[in-house]
């Protein structure tokens, strides 16, 4: 039984490395797919790709409960197959689109379909017990980091040649990963563990309004909201503010994020499993939002190229956070409510995923537009900090209480 958990546990990190990978290769080129589409300034490019991000969060607002109370119904299997087909999709509309029109098809279609990280969490719920939930979520950001060291460095190089030979490849990628999920994954939830499809809570509202059975995990809930939305600071603002601030190329870019990829691999692959054990998992909430919030201010503050390579070593160290806070909130829930627990998280991140890239790439547009009140090309990793920093007395209070109702 044992290896079979294991077993299970490789091919989902497998699944995930791919469609990282794939999502990786694109980031580097996005900005100059937009100005080239648009014909508009980096500024403008960065809040049009910034309602690119909202328009598929909204679509997987809507569609990610359904999806994960199907698989509390079906399995995880079949949902993640139809997710890395949609992306695949996606990947396809953007590298031929004409027009700007056309990108957001892409992200819609994205949107609708996006479940593939809400899955792996059910899935990696299902085989892992709960001391080992936490160390076990943090595959996902071993995924992503081993994703984001090849993904931006080859999606740089690639773009080079030609700008739309990176969407090309990440198509490629997620067919090949369907391919190989439809071979070899097995599925994790048994029939006997399944329950019944309900439209209460498979909607985006009802599925939110579950937490309301847990309020123990109503104030983690919302500081992970938090965090989503700061990290839109890092994630959707990277290229735009590195390009403008130190002159950087999609070359340039794509080896800062495998680099940062690189540092998201050391944590959550090494790092977490000796610090989550040692520090137990509320210290590790604290300690990695320290690092976050400390992180993000550094970046704002650079100077100079270098220094974000030297400080994405503080700011990676934060990476303990989220699989902390996953497993203080997936303990707290049975196992045949994973799915739903799994889909409303993902809800969650997409109403971030709603606010997060509009109102960082308008700081960012604001502060660096030419008739500007402040010139401050840093003001969305700031306004990161500031947001960390109040999602860590959230978690604080929400931790506390949570010991007085048990004691």
């Amino acid at each position: 039984m044992k290896n079979n958990k294991q077993a299970a546990l490789g091919f989902i990190f497998i699944t995930l490395l791919i469609d990282v990978t794939g999502f990786g290769i694109i980031i580097p080129i996005i900005p100059t797919l937009i100005q080239d589409l648009a014909k508009c300034s980096l500024s403008e490019a960065a809040v049009y790709g910034g309602w690119m991000q909202t328009t598929f969060a909204i679509m997987q607002f809507v569609c990610a409960p359904i999806l994960g109370n199907l698989s509390d119904k079906f399995g995880r299997r079949p949902i993640l197959l139809f997710s890395l087909f949609g992306f695949a999709l996606d990947y396809l509309f953007t590298a031929f689109a004409p027009t700007l029109f056309w990108l957001f098809v892409g992200r819609t279609i994205a949107g609708i379909t996006g479940a593939s990280f809400s899955t792996a969490g059910a899935y990696i719920s299902d085989v892992s017990t709960p001391e080992k939930k936490a160390q076990n979520f943090g595959m996902i950001g071993v995924a992503f980091g081993i994703g984001f060291i090849v993904g931006p460095a080859l999606g740089g190089i690639l773009g080079e040649y030609d700008i739309r030979l990176p969407f090309f490849a990440s198509a490629a990628l997620a067919m090949i990963n369907w391919l190989y999920g439809y071979i070899v994954l097995p599925e994790s939830l048994p029939k006997e563990k399944r329950r019944e499809f309900s439209w209460k809570r498979a909607n985006p509202i009802g599925t939110l309004l579950q937490f309301k059975k847990y309020p123990v995990i109503i104030g983690l809930v919302i500081s992970i909201f938090l965090l989503y939305v700061a990290s839109h600071a890092v994630q959707t603002t990277w290229t735009y503010y590195t390009m403008y601030r130190f002159g950087w190329d999609a070359t340039a870019i794509g080896w800062s994020l495998a680099f940062v990829g690189l540092v998201v691999a050391a944590v959550q692959g090494g790092l977490i499993r000796l610090i989550i054990p040692k520090l137990g998992l509320e210290k590790s909430v604290y300690v990695g939002l320290a690092f976050y919030a400390t992180g993000f201010l550094l970046f704002g503050l650079a100077t100079q190229g270098w220094m974000m390579y030297a400080f994405m070593m503080v700011y990676g160290l934060g990476g303990i956070t989220m699989p902390a806070l996953q497993g203080l909130i997936s303990n707290e829930v049975p196992q045949n409510e994973q799915g739903e627990l799994q889909g409303g998280l993902t809800s969650i991140m997409s109403i971030a995923l709603i606010f997060g890239p509009p109102l960082m790439t308008h700081v960012f547009a604001t502060f660096t537009a030419i008739n500007a009140p402040l010139h401050i090309p840093g003001a969305a990793m700031i306004l990161g900090s500031i947001l960390t920093i109040v999602s860590s007395f959230l978690a604080y209070n929400s931790l506390v209480r949570k010991h007085r109702i048990k004691t």
